[in-house]
């Protein structure tokens, strides 16, 4: 019997996924996976388990009354998960948190396989998952937990799922507490992860791409960038990747390969240093080609620092650019090893 699988994305960010079985309904799958999804009625009437399909193609049937589920509802998308019969896999947005639906993140473990220096901007760290390779979205994170603390931080993917070795683009931290235990890690040790958690992540390709990057900021593209090509991506892809420092522009060679392996895809990069050698000074905002904006008709995706995101909000507004769907996260360096010991003090 066939199954597609479902990724229930809940308004905290927190991702679950379940296994769908051919004619059977989201709500009743969820509940065989003890997901309690929202609902009253399961008969298609009162409309609580009203959620939004980003992904994937399904069946609602003809059971659910209007005042459920309007005819203008159902074209943008909107689904009751009492109803909703996949026909592929699926991502469901679902308006409350888990925790309302007395479920949470997942955990799994996986082992170093090898961590790689890139220069002093950053590592990139190689995992090898012990069990089943985890679900995720391209573009999501998850949250390590340090060896030898009762700490985590959190890392986007820079792999594609599906693949049962992952990899996250680190920066590095002078006395940052991952940055410090990276130093020493050796092949083979373990790591605790929860996830897969973030509502950034790549949605169904109908119309160009926008991929704008700050730094580490990378790491979720190349994910997203990976199962682009896999797919077979024909719209229009367009990358501007920024850095502070010449030595932070890490991993181009990876864009270049992709360059070659998706036929829309193209990119840029540039740095804020004004003493960059670099052949494009500045920030992003300043290298974003018109045409790669289509007139708004765009989906644009960013990744970087909030100093960038805030730039790069403002710079639509004052230029009254308004793209189709604008997706973004922001992350922020942690602290050093020693301001942490310091407030745990």
């Amino acid at each position: 019997m066939n199954s597609y699988r479902i990724a229930l994305n809940f308004e905290d960010g927190v991702t679950r996924f379940v296994d769908c079985g051919a004619n059977e309904k989201v709500l009743d799958a969820a509940f065989r996976n003890r997901i309690n999804l929202p609902m009253d009625c399961s008969d298609g009437v009162c409309g609580t388990c009203k959620c939004k399909a980003e992904s994937g193609t399904y069946d609602l049937g003809d059971d659910y009354i209007d005042d459920a589920l309007t005819e203008d509802e159902a074209g943008q998308g909107m689904v009751l998960t009492c109803q909703m019969v996949p026909q592929s896999d699926c991502v469901i947005a679902v308006p409350v948190p888990s925790t309302a639906c007395k479920t949470g993140t997942g955990q799994f473990s996986a082992t170093v396989s090898a961590v790689q220096p890139l220069g002093d901007a950053a590592y990139e760290l190689v995992l090898d998952v012990a069990d089943a390779a985890p679900a995720f979205l391209p573009g999501q994170y998850v949250n390590i937990s340090v060896p030898g603390s009762s700490l985590h931080r959190s890392y986007s993917f820079s792999s594609a799922p599906g693949n049962g070795r992952m990899s996250f683009l680190i920066k590095q931290v002078p006395g940052g507490l991952m940055s410090s235990w990276l130093q020493g890690a050796r092949a083979g040790e373990p790591l605790q992860m929860t996830g897969p958690l973030g509502s950034f992540y790549l949605r169904a390709v109908t119309r160009p791409l926008l991929f704008l990057a700050g730094g580490t900021g990378l790491a979720p593209f190349l994910s997203m960038l990976e199962v682009l090509a896999r797919d077979g991506a024909t719209q229009p892809i367009h990358m501007v990747y920024g850095v502070t420092r010449d030595a932070d522009l890490v991993l181009v060679e990876r864009l270049q390969a992709y360059a070659l392996q998706i036929p829309g895809f193209s990119f840029s990069t540039c740095v804020a240093d004004p003493q960059t050698a670099h052949a494009r000074q500045g920030y992003v905002t300043h290298h974003l080609p018109a045409q790669a904006l289509h007139g708004g008709n765009v989906d644009v995706y960013l990744c970087g620092p909030p100093p960038m995101v805030d730039a790069v909000q403002q710079h639509f507004k004052a230029e009254g650019i308004v793209p189709t769907h604008f997706h973004y996260e922001k992350f922020t360096p942690t602290q050093p090893l020693a301001a942490v010991a310091e407030a745990l003090a």
